[in-house]
């Protein structure tokens, strides 16, 4: 190695070393992935377990790099503030995603439509979605999803085994298309494409939906909407079935039951045992979660989230996810019926 080459090697690590403490890590997560022990044994297992070359993994991971945006993306702020519902959906009740999602719309309907007569998803749903997680593929992320993935698995202990296996099912996704694992670029926790899939999410529910006989998350509005499409009905949508209905009743009758759980299991019988007055509107085979979006110094929003509500909590685990979704989705129902009316 030439001098010039040492000296270069030397400030990289150092660079990163002091990235690393700014991020409250130990400066061994500068040192090279492919020499550290946690990422050879990783390599040994993807090899003893997927037929892997080990030596082809190790020299792929010397061309990881440690991450530190990602760290500082990923870690709870220091100054943790009290969640705001209000402050939330107005994130995502905008013109960027209401205009732009009537746009989409209008530009992939026969793909929409095509999705909704196959998977039983409503085409604002899968709208919607898209419209939060990307903006319609303006904001898809720009990390290499190699680098940031082996980042969080090996210097980001909290969290360290999900993110192994997302390694590891990149690693498989790379395999299963023929594309290079550096290839993979999205956002800082290794969410791919359009509608924002994790590596396993990929290879377990994008579909080829424009029939080009591969699939692309990033380059096919089609296969992105058929694989939002696909994901939910397999994790359980019932097709012409609800999301969600406001509740009423008197706030301490309905903070008596909201746990923060969103799966549904409460029936019309629970519910108006609790005086809640909408009961009425569940059918006795239904069964309900009690949702409460707060926001400080405001009265709580309760709602009865259905079956479907608690599908749209798989695809991101929290009600105000889900909660925008549904309402952005109502939003992009309205306008458009809006705008048809006006011509």
């Amino acid at each position: 190695m030439h001098l010039i080459d040492i000296i270069f090697r030397a400030r990289r690590l150092a660079m990163l070393a002091a990235a690393a403490v700014w991020a409250g890590l130990p400066p061994a997560v500068a040192a090279d992935y492919a020499q550290r022990e946690e990422v050879r044994a990783f390599v040994a297992a993807m090899a003893d377990k997927h037929g892997f070359d080990a030596g082809a993994l190790t020299r792929l991971f010397q061309q990881a790099q440690f991450q530190p945006g990602v760290i500082k993306a990923i870690m709870p702020p220091r100054d943790t503030k009290v969640r705001s519902w209000r402050v939330y959906r107005s994130r995502f009740l905008d013109e960027a995603r209401i205009g732009g999602g009537l746009s989409f719309w209008d530009d992939h309907a026969a793909a929409l439509q095509e999705a909704r007569r196959t998977f039983g998803i409503p085409q604002e749903i899968i709208v919607a979605i898209i419209g939060v997680e990307t903006i319609y593929g303006r904001t898809t992320g720009g990390f290499q999803t190699l680098s940031a993935l082996a980042t969080l698995a090996f210097d980001y202990p909290p969290r360290a085994e999900l993110f192994r296996t997302e390694l590891e099912e990149l690693l498989l996704l790379a395999r299963d298309t023929r594309m290079e694992a550096t290839q993979f670029y999205g956002s800082f926790a290794g969410a791919l494409g359009l509608p924002q899939f994790l590596p396993s999410s990929y290879r377990r529910y994008a579909v080829d939906f424009d029939g080009d006989g591969r699939v692309d998350l990033s380059g096919s509005p089609a296969d992105a909407i058929g694989s939002v499409a696909h994901f939910l009905q397999r994790h359980g949508w019932r097709t012409g079935g609800r999301i969600a209905l406001r509740a009423k009743a008197a706030p301490e009758r309905l903070a008596a039951l909201a746990d923060g759980s969103v799966a549904p299991r409460y029936s019309s019988t629970d519910l108006a045992q609790h005086g809640i007055v909408a009961a009425s509107d569940v059918a006795e085979d239904e069964t309900v979660a009690l949702i409460d979006l707060v926001t400080p110094d405001a009265p709580t929003e309760y709602w009865f989230g259905f079956q479907n509500f608690y599908v749209l909590t798989r695809y991101n685990r929290s009600s105000f996810y889900a909660m925008a979704v549904f309402q952005l989705a109502q939003a992009l129902v309205e306008e458009r019926a809006a705008r048809l009316a006006r011509y």
